[in-house]
């Protein structure tokens, strides 16, 4: 299975164009603008007996009790003994430069110790950002994706059902103070920060505007930005529409990055190996355990016991030597797929390499 995957890999890479060119949208974006976290503290009512209960949940029982006084019911003096209320943390992204009006989805995951939120409806819970200001306010039916269901022998989990959502949940109440106009200038901010890819989005962004509108709008402040000076008579929001439909072919660290829990090896294009041999051996050793009877003559004074047996075997693998090395990612492959490894024998194998000196990359294990 993992020699198919590698060759998979390469193949891949094999038809994939090296100059790969993409939008500027898609691998920097303005700066200044971006998503706000928003949090609330919020009831979830209606469930089948799967809410909280009280006697463990204090501040359930608390803030049921403070909303049923908001509404003009009284019953601090009453013990309440309901199973189909539970506490939630209200979670949700606010978008940049969102209206009062618009909505937005959000997270509701159980505080206490319910067992499912499937059927329960959020009650208003206003969403309040860093500053401490209510900008949203979320209410709805929640959607759950998983579920539990527990009988007197046995129970059934299937995702997460303490955790759900609900769609275009949240209102907006409050702008945030910034506005896209307010904006003092643009300036691009990478994803991936490069020199190179930084340098080539200015130039490309130069010869548009320059056949366009005669003028040089853009400069490479560091390998992270780019500063922007839109034309003048032009809004900004054309100006930027224009410029992130711009292709550029980004550059990249060369890197390969290793997942030993799930046996994920990811190389990189630009990942170079000097020439070198590489031997891999597998040790396996069994032991196993078989204990016999020894049962005692007859009409002797004997007693039965067991007597312990143990079998111990070991076999040695692989071994052989092959030459490991190249200048582009079809050549690795190829040459590890020579050795033919398993996952944990090629990680084993880069880490080795990288320890050599002969990967000429970056090695991230995560």
């Amino acid at each position: 299975m993992n020699r198919l995957i590698i060759v998979f890999l390469a193949v891949l890479t094999a038809a994939t164009p090296v100059s790969a060119m993409v939008r500027i949208k898609d691998i920097a974006s303005l700066q200044g603008v971006r998503d706000n976290q928003l949090v609330g503290y919020g009831l979830v009512i209606g469930l089948k007996g799967s809410g909280d209960s009280l006697r463990n949940s204090p501040f359930t029982e608390q803030s049921l009790q403070s909303m049923l006084d908001s509404l003009g019911v009284n019953v601090r003096d009453t013990a309440l003994r309901t199973d189909n209320v539970a506490a939630v943390v209200v979670t949700a992204e606010m978008p940049s430069f969102v209206g009062i009006g618009s909505k937005i989805d959000v997270t509701v995951s159980s505080l206490g110790d319910a067992t499912s939120l499937a059927g329960g409806t959020l009650v208003a819970t206003p969403l309040l950002g860093a500053d401490g200001h209510i900008y949203a306010v979320g209410q709805g039916p929640v959607a759950v994706s998983g579920f539990a269901e527990t009988g007197d022998a046995e129970s059934l989990t299937q995702g997460i059902p303490t955790v759900g959502r609900v769609p275009n949940g949240a209102l907006i109440e409050r702008d945030l103070p910034a506005k896209f106009a307010q904006i003092p200038g643009l300036v691009l901010e990478l994803t991936n920060p490069d020199f190179r890819t930084a340098v080539r989005i200015t130039d490309a962004i130069n010869r548009y505007t320059k056949e366009r509108y005669g003028l040089v709008v853009a400069k490479e402040r560091d390998y992270r930005t780019v500063d922007l000076t839109p034309p003048k008579n032009l809004s900004m929001t054309r100006f930027m529409a224009e410029i992130e439909a711009i292709r550029v072919r980004p550059d990249q660290t060369a890197k390969v990055v290793i997942d030993e829990r799930t046996g994920t090896v990811v190389i990189g294009k630009d990942v170079q190996i000097s020439t070198v041999a590489i031997t891999h051996g597998n040790l396996t050793v069994r032991i196993s355990e078989a204990p016999e009877v020894s049962q005692p003559s007859p009409f002797s004074d004997g007693e039965t016991v067991v007597v312990p047996r143990t079998y111990v075997d070991a076999q040695e693998s692989g071994g052989q030597l092959a030459v490991v090395g190249g200048t582009d990612l079809p050549t690795l492959v190829r040459g590890l797929n020579r050795i033919g490894l398993r996952p944990t024998g090629i990680i084993a194998i880069l880490q080795a390499i990288k320890t050599s000196g002969a990967l000429q990359a970056e090695l991230v294990v995560q």
